[in-house]
């Protein structure tokens, strides 16, 4: 009796510190509104959580701040914060029918950039393994 409990105890602590850490997906589709605001909510999301599990996905013309490059309104390169956050744990993953619909290459997105099939597919999937949905 004790052994069975000490086992369900053990196994209900295990699940809480699952639970416990986030997981997060933010969907990015226009980087002119969405990347400088969406990269600082990032930051601060690992500032108050360092554990998060956190994952950008961009499609459309939210792809545009992972093109080698590419700059804020202020004149910034992207690929310094982008980097930094890799660092820390974010994946930033871009739509491959996005590449294909607008005519762009791999080649052209730094380095940091992780590709998936389909952006809206996986902002699906990613919702069904537990993933909180965020757009900045």
């Amino acid at each position: 009796m004790i052994r069975r409990t000490l086992i369900a105890a053990l196994l209900a602590t295990a699940s809480l510190a699952a639970w416990a850490q986030d997981k997060v997906v933010y969907h990015m589709d226009d980087a002119e509104a969405q990347a400088l605001k969406g990269l600082r909510n990032v930051k601060n999301h690992l500032d108050t959580d360092p554990a998060a599990q956190i994952t950008v996905v961009t499609h459309a013309n939210g792809v545009d701040f992972l093109i080698e490059g590419a700059k804020d309104r202020n004149g910034s390169p992207y690929a310094g914060p982008v980097a930094a956050l890799v660092a820390r744990g974010v994946k930033f993953e871009v739509c491959e029918i996005t590449l294909k619909n607008r005519g762009l290459k791999k080649e052209q997105f730094i380095q940091e950039a992780e590709f998936t099939p389909s952006g809206v597919v996986r902002l699906s999937k990613l919702q069904h393994q537990g993933y909180a949905y965020i757009k900045p």
